[in-house]
């Protein structure tokens, strides 16, 4: 595994400029769209900065195995994703996969979190948000097993109902399975704490019920 600066506390570097570069064009007119695994501290240090000042949820350390990336293009960098350890309890998630409790504990890491999606508010173009995660879909499965030695088979994400409708994840032909109880990644029972959200989930295979179904016990 790859050490990349993710759990190092964010510090501006005051290494990115606002508003630049300014795009007004849509995505199919945008050249050489890629999306670049932050490997090094200095992309590490752009991509922290980058969510710290303009994602809402601001810079915080991904939890558990996690990927990163700087969506760039001919214009320079035009935002960050972020991809992390799945929620550890979603009654809607695991209803729509049929989860037991045990089976969920043996298989969750085959689910990875969408945790960071930020195009920088400048940059103004017509489904480029939809094109970026229909590009990640058929980068993050290969991406994720070289560097972890498995291979997810569902992703999944949390959109914040107060802000968003989740339009470019449905254009992306993700699934709504459901609502959030406002109880927290990590599934808090002792409050009700956080805005309520819509899960949204993109199956990797298949066949990716019956392999998130099979207790490897």
């Amino acid at each position: 595994m790859r050490r990349n600066g993710n759990g190092k506390q964010y510090k501006n570097c005051n290494r990115l400029k606002e508003g630049e570069p300014s795009i007004n064009l849509p995505a199919g007119k945008i050249q050489g769209l890629s999306l670049d695994i932050v490997r090094t501290q200095k992309q590490s240090q752009i991509w922290n900065e980058m969510v710290h000042r303009w994602h809402y949820l601001v810079y915080k350390k991904l939890v558990g195995s996690q990927l990163r990336y700087l969506i760039n293009s001919n214009y320079g960098t035009l935002g960050a994703l972020g991809f992390s350890a799945s929620a550890w309890n979603v009654q809607a998630r695991e209803k729509f996969i049929g989860w037991s409790r045990q089976v969920r504990e043996q298989r969750l890491h085959l689910i990875v979190n969408n945790s960071r999606f930020l195009i920088l508010p400048w940059i103004k173009s017509k489904n480029l948000a939809s094109k970026i995660l229909s590009f990640v879909i058929k980068k993050l499965p290969d991406d994720w097993e070289q560097h972890y030695k498995y291979r997810p088979v569902m992703l999944e994400t949390f959109v914040e109902t107060k802000r968003f409708c989740g339009t470019c994840y449905k254009a992306a032909n993700w699934i709504y399975v459901g609502e959030t109880k406002g109880r927290g990644k990590l599934g808090d029972h002792s409050k009700l704490y956080e805005n309520i959200k819509l899960i949204m989930v993109y199956p990797l295979c298949s066949k990716f019920r019956s392999i998130l179904q099979h207790s490897p016990i």
